[in-house]
């Protein structure tokens, strides 16, 4: 890989800007060392909480035209799991490792939070902000401020020397003074966004909604747009590295993320497209794109539709 392509995030320099999204391919060390090995600076593991959840029934993926309705409602092992997943993917990769984090009170954030670290993951990365669950959770965290400071404390304490940031949705009143938030109350960088919505798509045949949740979060290019303002948006008045996430499936996408101020870029819904080669794929395309205006880091333009 080329060194046009090292980045430096909290302290800590990445081989690409590129990184596994949650919620894809995040639950197994052996699916995440491959993902590594395409060519993702780091990955992010599925969000998982205090105890295994199944999820809702299927289908809970469904594509469309313009993207991706996702329901599958945080399923996952459980946090004593994915410590184990986690502690070997150290073991076979030098790759970054983010462990997603949720909780169903602020309290459950600090309680998986303390047992993830025991991994030692380079980041927390907290899930305020799942759009499929309010049936069960309620509102999500991520449109409360309140909620997001009480959170952001809880988890920076309970993290301990390992970084977090937070993963901000756009469906609260301002993203901007919710990432104000966040910093003002310790976090070390924020993801934006999540999925939006939710949405719903009907089958005209049996007249009922597809999903057997009925609804389901967006995200792929369709989101792409919302996306990259929000990162824009953020980057204007915040100083925290941003981890910008939604709708990239190219190299063009992932500059636009870098020139508005992003530090790293998430590819999720991309490798439903273009499977986990959509890494080795941006990274040549980005390293040609650099080497055709003898650009030598990325730090260059980051931020340069800002100015």
């Amino acid at each position: 890989m080329s060194d046009l392509l090292e980045t430096l995030f909290l302290s800590k320099i990445y081989q690409s800007p590129l990184v596994l999204a949650s919620g894809v391919l995040g639950l197994t060390a052996d699916s995440m060392r491959r993902v590594l090995e395409a060519g993702a600076g780091a990955v992010t593991t599925k969000s998982f909480g205090l105890e295994p959840r199944k999820g809702h029934a299927c289908p809970v993926i469904l594509p469309y035209h313009s993207g991706l309705l996702n329901a599958v409602g945080l399923s996952n092992p459980g946090v004593d799991e994915m410590v184990k997943e986690i502690k070997k993917l150290h073991q076979e990769s030098k790759g970054g490792i983010f462990a997603s984090v949720f909780g169903k009170t602020p309290e459950d954030f600090g309680e998986v939070t303390k047992k993830a670290c025991e991994a030692t993951p380079d980041l927390i990365e907290v899930n305020v902000s799942c759009p499929n669950v309010a049936s069960e959770f309620g509102a999500p965290f991520g449109a409360d401020e309140f909620s997001v400071a009480n959170i952001t404390r809880i988890v920076k304490k309970a993290a301990g020397d390992v970084p977090i940031s937070i993963k901000l949705t756009i469906h609260c009143p301002s993203i901007e003074k919710m990432a104000r938030v966040c910093e003002e109350n310790g976090a070390d960088a924020l993801t934006a966004i999540n999925t939006v919505g939710p949405g719903m798509l009907i089958d005209t045949g049996v007249m009922k909604p597809i999903l057997a949740n009925k609804v389901g979060g967006v995200s792929g290019p369709a989101i792409f747009p919302l996306a990259l303002k929000a990162v824009w948006e953020i980057c204007a008045n915040s100083s925290l590295p941003i981890i910008a996430t939604g709708g990239v499936r190219t190299a063009d996408e992932a500059l636009q993320m870098i020139m508005a101020g992003a530090t790293m870029v998430s590819i999720g819904s991309g490798i439903y497209y273009k499977d986990i080669e959509i890494f080795t794929h941006i990274n040549q395309d980005l390293t040609a794109w650099m080497e055709a205006r003898h650009i030598h880091s990325l730090e260059t333009i980051r931020g340069a539709a800002l100015e």
